[in-house]
């Protein structure tokens, strides 16, 4: 019943169709969604105001920001139809991503624990309307989130106006499973007292100023969710590798054997490698990480885990159904936090997290690209990857040697984009093998990589390459950067730079 939902008259009052609070959007607005993953986003306004513009023929052009990638009824709809004129700070979508390649939506990419604190600062600017999906308000105006925190508190608290979305198709049993926790502004900010991965420090809900809620609309659609690829030889291949990484890491002292939390990045690859710690020795398995998947919960299910911290649950269409299903059991394991705090350098850093994230392709010095592709075409964003991978224990990067059915070499002389430095990464695995980079020089990390984590067929290659330049250039960090000393050139002879 809706009174279960949105509790006292005041706010049942607020109850409107989304075609009528479609009409609050107005051109040029900045405007902030809840939304990880795609998990917890908004969904009847987002289609009703679609639906309003094919109509009217009206145009109307916003700035989106969310806590992370949203639903096609957001990044789809919207670019199709040229609403988004910037984007801010990551996306999944094929028509928001062509639309950002093409040169029609301003994409701003920016680390995802920096995203609530940029907002607070106003360094983006005003937050005009915030439109949060939720499970249900109370009469004080405390709100329960749904699958998903992301940066709701913080659109929340910085919105100039409020449109919720009550979503009767997420239980009400997600009570109890999230923990809000704001940090405050510099130079009032104190330390966040997590210590353990499985550590509550807020509250179960985020308080919101009732003269805010513009409007209340009432929806039942379910999360997008989508289907992870299927798992290949390669996927096993990399998951038994890091499997035996673990286990060697333990024996040599350098892990504790009640291991240290993880941190899985987003996407097919990385649910696969996970999945393969079903089967291992590992057990008693704790999580401080952005997004639970499938592997997860199943991790769960075989009774390997002592707690899942993250900010969104972003499974399968099957998984979400499992999720429902089995709501009980994966509540008393499962902690959703706001995103500045599942990604905070300072817990991460405390809590020493193993860092598992992929890339698009790594160069023989370490250097990892995970946004581009040829280095000019967006994929997605550097989303969480680069708050773990800075500040974890250990820095783990996977790929598959190869890429586009084999045509394209994923280890390649030097990365057309560079997300992650090779200061930032300890180790890279591929279905080849894994390179240790810790302690090693450029030229010894170079012979490791070639060595341990490239294809066969380019190996060769690869390894004539580096005795090439190296014959060439004897240097700290051997490279033939003609074009890039082209420009340096150019600058000494017109007087305007010398070098």
């Amino acid at each position: 019943m809706i009174k279960d939902r949105i509790k006292g008259n005041y706010l049942r009052k607020k109850i409107i169709s989304s075609e009528e609070a479609s009409l609050l959007i107005k051109d040029g607005m900045i405007i902030g969604t809840s939304g990880f993953t795609p998990s917890g986003y908004p969904k009847e306004i987002p289609l009703a105001l679609v639906k309003r513009l094919d109509e009217s023929k009206e145009r109307i052009s916003i700035t989106l920001i969310t806590g992370a990638s949203v639903g096609d009824e957001i990044d789809g709809e919207f670019a199709k139809r040229g609403i988004i004129s910037k984007r801010i700070p990551y996306q999944t979508n094929d028509c928001c991503r062509n639309s950002i390649n093409n040169g029609e939506i301003s994409f701003v990419d920016i680390h995802l624990s920096h995203l609530s604190q940029y907002i607070n600062y106003g360094f983006l600017g005003k937050i005009d309307l915030g439109i949060i999906e939720a499970v249900e308000i109370s009469e004080e105006g405390y709100i329960i989130p749904s699958t998903s925190v992301g940066i709701t508190p913080t659109i929340i608290e910085k919105a100039e106006k409020l449109i919720i979305e009550i979503n009767t198709s997420q239980p009400r049993e997600l009570r109890g499973i999230h923990d809000i926790y704001q940090t405050k502004n510099p130079p009032y900010r104190e330390p966040i007292p997590i210590v353990k991965a499985s550590d509550r420090i807020g509250e179960n809900f985020i308080p919101i100023d009732l003269n805010k809620v513009a409007a209340i609309v009432i929806t039942d659609k379910r999360d997008d969710v989508r289907p992870f690829a299927s798992i290949n030889q390669n996927n096993i291949k990399m998951s038994g590798y890091l499997i035996d990484f673990l286990e060697e890491e333990i024996k040599r002292g350098r892990i504790p054997k009640e291991l240290l939390p993880f941190q899985s990045g987003v996407g097919s690859v990385a649910n696969a490698v996970l999945g393969g710690f079903k089967n291992s020795n590992l057990k008693s398995l704790n999580f401080y990480t952005e997004v639970i998947q499938d592997s997860m919960l199943e991790l769960i299910d075989y009774d390997k885990v002592n707690i899942v911290s993250g900010t969104a649950i972003t499974p399968s269409p099957e998984g979400l159904e499992k999720f429902y299903k089995n709501l009980d059991k994966y509540r008393k394991k499962i902690v959703l936090r706001p995103q500045e705090i599942s990604n905070n350098p300072e817990i991460i850093r405390r809590l020493g997290v193993i860092a598992l994230n992929t890339a698009i392709e790594v160069d023989i010095y370490g250097n990892v690209n995970s946004t581009h592709i040829l280095g000019r075409k967006m994929m997605n964003g550097i989303g969480g990857s680069g708050d773990f991978a800075r500040n974890s224990y250990i820095s783990i990067f996977f790929t598959e040697s190869t890429a586009r059915n084999g045509n394209v070499s994923s280890i390649v002389p030097c990365v057309s984009h560079v997300d992650h430095t090779e200061h930032d990464v300890d180790i890279i695995i591929t279905e080849e093998g894994v390179a240790d980079l810790r302690g090693l020089s450029p030229k010894e990390r170079a012979l490791t990589i070639i060595k341990n984590c490239s294809n066969k067929y380019y190996k060769p290659m690869l390894m004539d390459y580096y005795k090439t330049i190296t014959k060439i250039n004897a240097s700290h960090t051997p490279k033939i950067l003609k074009e890039v000393f082209s420009w340096h050139e150019k600058f000494e002879k017109n007087g305007t730079m010398r070098i």
